[in-house]
């Protein structure tokens, strides 16, 4: 009799496991059972300081910038040599079950570990997850942390990238000829409107045709934790997208974007949803000129690069 129960308990704790494999968000206490029952990698996005001064137990470091391209044009996809150096440092392979932790202070933590949720699928990683709140959800639960630094075993995978997810600089501006793709702006209106741009962009403005979903949006008022799966779909709803519609989300870097991405192509389980990962920092860096959409005249320029240096240096309201 023992051994049966033993043997039930073991059952109930693999299927619960396997129920939650696919889920592409999980609660604190989610992750907390799960971790109990079978083998995840944990994957820690934040600052390595971060890490160091406490974190979820058994969690590994993975700071954000080492899934991300140089400053010049962060958005841009690293190296493969640098992925592949990265998976295997951090012991990972195909069937890895992985969830990507990230602060939890804002709903801009969200974008880091819906970036790197991205990066990790497009090179064939399939059983993945973000922790819903990040660690400030889970030490609100009241779960255990502490500093112990961990290190896994080094893996051989040699990943490739699948490219079903991503939109490149040629295929967005292919798309501008294409009336059935729809391109999200994830950015503050601000950006969309042309007032203010990031500072490695070399222009203001939008994509041609772009509608806004500011990523923010998506969040519950002052919680970095996603909006329930009907209130996500109505503000999908509000620009306009068609059921069977081709989207590509973008911001400056591929950073905000990648929140959009996730909740459309992951929460709300849309089949074609690319990430623009260079963004309009890339857009805007071609050597020719791209088209653009809400690009301020030059005297409206030079009237908001004024107002954006008087909000920098005194403190005035920002364009």
């Amino acid at each position: 009799m023992r051994f049966l129960s033993r043997l039930l308990a073991l059952c109930l704790a693999w299927t619960a496991g396997w129920a939650l494999a696919a889920a592409p968000l999980l609660t604190p206490r989610q992750l907390h059972d799960l971790a109990q029952h079978s083998p995840v990698a944990v994957l820690d996005v934040r600052d390595a300081p971060a890490y160091a001064m406490q974190h979820i137990p058994g969690s590994l470091s993975a700071p954000y910038g080492r899934w991300r391209s140089g400053p010049a044009n962060p958005g841009a996809l690293p190296p493969m040599t640098q992925l592949t150096q990265l998976v295997q440092e951090l012991g990972l392979t195909p069937a890895s079950r992985v969830v990507v932790v990230h602060a939890g202070a804002d709903a801009t933590d969200f974008g880091a570990a819906a970036r790197v949720y991205w990066t990790l699928k497009s090179l064939g990683v399939t059983e993945l997850s973000i922790l819903d709140g990040g660690l400030a959800a889970w030490k609100q639960a009241g779960l255990p942390q502490d500093k112990n630094s961990v290190r896994a075993a080094r893996s051989q995978w040699q990943p490739t990238f699948d490219t079903r997810w991503l939109a490149t600089r040629e295929q967005v501006q292919a798309d501008l000829e294409k009336p059935g793709v729809l391109r999200i702006d994830s950015r503050p209106a601000r950006f969309f409107e042309g007032r203010i741009a990031h500072a490695s962009a070399r222009a203001r403005g939008t994509l041609p045709g772009a509608v806004n979903l500011d990523s923010e949006a998506l969040f519950e008022l002052e919680r970095p934790v996603l909006l329930d799966k009907a209130a996500l779909q109505g503000e999908l709803d509000a620009t306009g997208a068609a059921p069977d519609q081709s989207i590509v989300a973008f911001c400056n870097t591929g950073h905000w974007a990648a929140t959009d991405w996730f909740v459309l192509s992951e929460v709300l389980g849309r089949p074609d949803v690319r990430l623009y990962a260079g963004s309009m920092v890339d857009w805007t860096q071609s050597p020719t000129p791209l088209p653009m959409s809400h690009e301020p005249g030059r005297w409206e320029q030079l009237r908001y690069m004024a107002l954006s240096w008087a909000n920098r240096n005194l403190g005035t309201k920002a364009p």
